[in-house]
């Protein structure tokens, strides 16, 4: 139960951190270049994906599973997430006029809580605490 909270933890301060790159490079976009939401919004994605991916295989859930099948399940996670949450989030910051920050907050926080639990429990589901870094504890 200890590990579990442990790697609770551990995913969520990396996904803070991916959070921050993906704030970042929005905001950038957003007001730097003023790109239209969903090109922003996109390009911060794949930003953070990469960067969530990278820590959290290697430490939080300590895998030594194969990188290009556990990136693939990711890639499948996100055909469904992208899509969903760009069209969703551009109608609301386009059509209805809601804050983009928030409308991007809202999809972090969606996207959080359900990254978490497919990464848990399929990607990395049989090969958690396998790497050198685990087995060494």
């Amino acid at each position: 139960m200890n590990k579990e909270i442990l790697r609770s933890v551990k995913f969520l301060l990396f996904s803070i951190s991916a959070g921050i790159v993906q704030i970042i490079s929005f905001t950038l976009l957003n007001e730097l270049v003023q790109a239209d939401y969903w090109v922003s919004y996109l390009i911060a994605l794949v930003l953070s994906v990469i960067w969530n991916f990278t820590l959290n295989r290697q430490y939080t859930f300590q895998s030594s599973n194969n990188i290009p099948k556990a990136m693939a399940l990711v890639a499948l996670f996100y055909l469904i997430f992208t899509p969903a949450s760009t069209i969703i989030g551009n109608y609301l910051a386009e059509y209805r006029h809601v804050n983009e920050y928030l409308v991007t907050i809202c999809n972090m926080l969606s996207n959080f809580v359900l990254e978490y639990l497919y990464d848990r429990f399929i990607v990395f589901r049989k090969t958690i605490d396998t790497n050198a870094r685990a087995r060494r504890k």
